[in-house]
């Protein structure tokens, strides 16, 4: 048994979501911090592990809900693979909701990686992935506008700008991306049903085509939780 205070309440929060079924709903805060004996900040900070992992789901205003576990979408990062890609292999049931095409000039930070000039036009699609009805991804692209219109996503889009340029014959190969854990801003917690602030794994990535050319610009927002990367590297020779 854990000998140390904060462990004791993460186990005994484990033991209490594991004996409630899919959809019950926790005591307020206040109330289930009285029940442990902690206050509420020791608890809120416990919670957190147990969010990451997809165990606990908090709603704003709502409450906070126990989720049964997903399986986890597992991917080496060597290969770029869009979401639907990883949920067939998985038999998962994935889709898309709270999409958003708009048109927009170019920042600094989106012309610097496009290499395009301050202004010029882009083509920004952003979406929610949701797997088993749970927002479990907020993906945002930013393309120059000649590389995709909003018309061509009318009817066909899936949710994958990869998958999409891909069918379309698009002559991709590499993409760059660097891997960060981030804090969710208030737009990205309410598309993902969480608090400001829970930790999210963030990548930022770069496609290119044969050519070099920079065609997309990704921000991509996971809930820990429901996914898992690795990198398979070679040993190295001193």
């Amino acid at each position: 048994m854990p000998h140390f205070p904060f462990q004791r309440l993460q186990a005994d929060l484990a033991k209490l979501i594991a004996s409630l079924p899919a959809g019950a709903r926790l005591p307020s805060e206040p109330d289930l911090a009285k029940q442990l004996g902690v206050s509420r900040a020791t608890l809120r900070e416990a919670m957190r592990m147990f969010e990451a992992q997809g165990l606990l789901r908090r709603r704003q205003g709502a409450g906070t809900f126990i989720v049964g576990q997903l399986p986890v979408m597992e991917s080496g990062l060597e290969v770029l693979e869009s979401i639907q890609t990883l949920a067939r292999r998985l038999n998962l049931d994935v889709s898309m909701g709270n999409v958003s095409v708009e048109k927009l000039p170019a920042g600094a930070d989106a012309a610097e990686a496009l290499d395009l000039a301050v202004g010029s036009p882009l083509l920004r699609v952003s979406r929610v992935m949701s797997a088993d009805s749970r927002p479990v991804a907020y993906l945002v692209d930013i393309l120059p506008a000649d590389v995709l219109q909003p018309e061509e996503l009318s009817g066909q889009f899936e949710g994958s700008v990869l998958d999409y340029l891909l069918h379309r014959g698009d002559p991709l190969t590499v993409s760059r991306a660097d891997i960060t854990a981030s804090n969710a801003t208030a737009d990205v917690a309410k598309m993902l049903e969480i608090q400001r602030g829970d930790v999210l794994l963030q990548l930022t990535a770069k496609l290119f085509t044969a050519s070099g050319r920079v065609v997309d610009y990704s921000f991509s927002y996971f809930i820990p939780g429901y996914f898992k990367f690795h990198v398979v590297r070679k040993v190295g020779r001193a």
